[in-house]
């Protein structure tokens, strides 16, 4: 009886012990999940919180459809999609002046794959700044800051040191035109 009692006493001081987390706010949901725990009698149980990866969020949605060039990726608001031809790795090379001109493709979440896009091709580099770049088929991503919805007046154009151009859903520059 004594050894029972003062099992669950334990159990009872190291769950409130642990359990307590004053420092989160009320309004903060609880990122944990119950499991169960069976005592070696198997006859008392205890819960333990154990914590849960929070799912990230969707993040910029890419689309392919058809364009002057073909079939061309944009993103979800119709704007033209543009890779930049010095840039042969997901390392990001356009920055100042050349990213004023070529705003990277940025996302907070993983990027979508939107209709005619091809999602093992989707990913993302960390650019200088900390921000979150989309890249396809291993290219960094721009839009030409210049254009308005489904317009493309930059490509096969040669500007800030290379050469930059729209790109086909299966990864590479659309062609010349």
């Amino acid at each position: 009886m004594w050894t029972r009692c003062f099992a669950t006493a334990l159990s009872l001081v190291l769950l409130t012990a642990c359990g307590d987390d004053s420092s989160r706010s009320l309004d903060e949901p609880n990122q944990s999940s119950a499991t169960t725990v069976r005592t070696s009698t198997g006859t008392s149980e205890s819960t333990v919180d154990q914590p849960t990866a929070r799912p990230r969020e969707p993040g910029t949605q890419i689309d392919a459809a058809t364009g002057p060039f073909g079939q061309m990726l944009y993103d979800s608001t119709g704007q033209a999609i543009y890779l930049f031809d010095i840039e042969t790795d997901s390392t990001p090379r356009c920055y100042d002046d050349c990213a004023d001109a070529w705003p990277p493709v940025l996302t907070t979440g993983d990027p979508v794959a939107g209709p005619g896009v091809d999602s093992t091709l989707l990913a993302t580099t960390q650019r200088a700044d900390g921000t979150t770049q989309v890249t396809y088929n291993g290219h960094p991503l721009y839009f030409y800051v210049n254009e308005g919805k489904r317009e493309v007046l930059c490509h096969n154009i040669f500007l800030n040191g290379g050469n930059w151009y729209v790109i086909a859903p299966d990864g590479e520059p659309a062609p010349p035109g």
